[in-house]
């Protein structure tokens, strides 16, 4: 998730043009990241499946409503989408300089995988780096492949997705099972009461979600993220950001289309989680959303790539940027900030707050991140952990710290 190309310098203005838009969707994914995963943090029930009493009031459905259709499966698929056209950037960098790229990306994939295993028991089960270090193998088997059988495959997979779980919705349906649990409620509670202890308390709860975690991420999350890795590596080969023509024309046809199919689709699979939950008719939303939730995240992005093109777009880019570019830390940050608000480590506010309440608090902790973000990237050349993951990466020590600007005197 790290920017692999911060710290450069002596390049031309559609170079530092062209990673400013990738930089800046980061930053934009990462809001949409935050308010999607505070709310399993804030309350167990949703790992459990279980009614949360924290959203009975309107406003509060209302807005987990809005969660549910506007954000959840939409914002990582954008991440993954960076992270294959990322993935094209740093081929092309150890081309330039004659470095060997398998050894050194497989030297990250493992520090991204340590770094999610650490991340998914001490804050968040429901962590992506571990899922983004095991397909970016994948990736790397696949770098020889051309743009177009990328995109087939890319298609293959998604269909293939949808198809199983538009199967499962009709064997569901056929059986008659509904999927409720009647064991859900009194586990959530039970872990709701541990998330508000200490330390041992909250690492056991965390390994017991692993399991409700991982099957939804391997079943739900990995295959469309795969996609999406192979459509962002597509989309990297043929290098479309590098010109801003090309990427307006892109961002007009993807709006048009993302919108109306990618809302339609967002309101199905919010139908079937909020308003009409059951076993079948959830497994049918999921089959339409995983088609739609892509179209929806490339309306999403194409609607911020084209606001940085505007005559105000530098102001939303010097916004964005800077926390795309620590997205790594960022990610984990917001994390670590859930833990101390929502668990026994900290204020213990797991199960008080309501979804409204809660995208209140994600979009102040976004916030301080952006403005953190700035200020940090003023000083220095690399996040925190990109610096570390970076160090791992290239077995060296990049220097850290930015040069002071040089002052003419005339």
């Amino acid at each position: 998730m790290e920017s692999s190309v911060n710290g450069t310098v002596g390049v031309d203005h559609s170079i530092n043009r062209r990673i400013t838009d990738i930089d800046a969707l980061r930053g934009f994914a990462l809001l949409g990241i935050l308010v999607v995963n505070i709310s399993y943090i804030a309350s167990p029930h949703h790992f459990r499946g279980a009614p949360d009493p924290t959203a009975a009031d309107p406003l509060d459905h209302a807005v987990r409503w809005l969660v549910v259709a506007g954000f959840e499966t939409k914002f990582y698929l954008l991440f993954s989408f960076l992270f294959g056209y990322s993935f094209t950037l740093q081929l092309r960098s150890a081309e330039r300089v004659g470095a060997s790229f398998a050894p050194r990306f497989l030297r990250r994939l493992s520090g991204l995988f340590v770094l999610g295993t650490l991340h998914a028991v001490l804050l968040f089960p429901g962590d992506i780096l571990t899922l983004y270090a095991l397909l970016g193998l994948v990736l790397l088997a696949l770098r020889r492949i051309t743009s177009q059988r990328a995109l087939n495959l890319a298609l293959v997979v998604t269909v293939l997705s949808a198809a199983a779980f538009a199967c499962l919705g009709v064997v569901l349906a056929a059986t008659g099972y509904d999927g409720s649990d009647v064991y859900a409620q009194p586990e959530a509670e039970r872990a709701l009461h541990d998330l508000r202890g200490g330390v041992g308390s909250v690492i056991a709860t965390h390994l017991a979600q692993l399991p409700i975690a991982v099957t939804a991420i391997v079943f739900g999350q990995a295959p469309v993220a795969l996609a999406a890795f192979l459509v962002g590596f597509a989309a990297g080969t043929r290098r479309i950001f590098d010109n801003p023509g090309r990427v307006q024309q892109w961002s007009r046809k993807l709006r048009t289309i993302g919108y109306p199919i990618g809302a339609t689709g967002a309101l199905v699979y919010a139908w079937a989680s909020v308003t009409h939950p059951g076993a079948a008719a959830e497994a049918f939303a999921f089959a339409v959303d995983v088609v739609t939730a892509p179209l929806l995240a490339a309306a999403y992005a194409s609607t911020v790539v084209h606001a940085l093109h505007t005559s105000r777009g530098s102001r939303l880019a010097a916004l964005l940027a800077p926390a795309g570019r620590m997205s790594l830390s960022n990610y984990l940050g917001q994390s670590v900030a859930n833990v101390l608000l929502f668990t026994g480590i900290g204020f213990g506010l797991a199960g008080r707050l309501g979804p409204a309440s809660l995208l209140a608090v994600a979009l102040l902790i976004y916030a301080a991140q952006v403005g953190l973000s700035r200020w940090w990237m003023r000083r220095f050349q690399y996040g925190p952990l990109e610096w570390v993951l970076r160090s791992w990466t290239t077995l060296a020590l990049p220097r850290l710290r930015r040069d002071p600007p040089v002052v003419i005197k005339e």
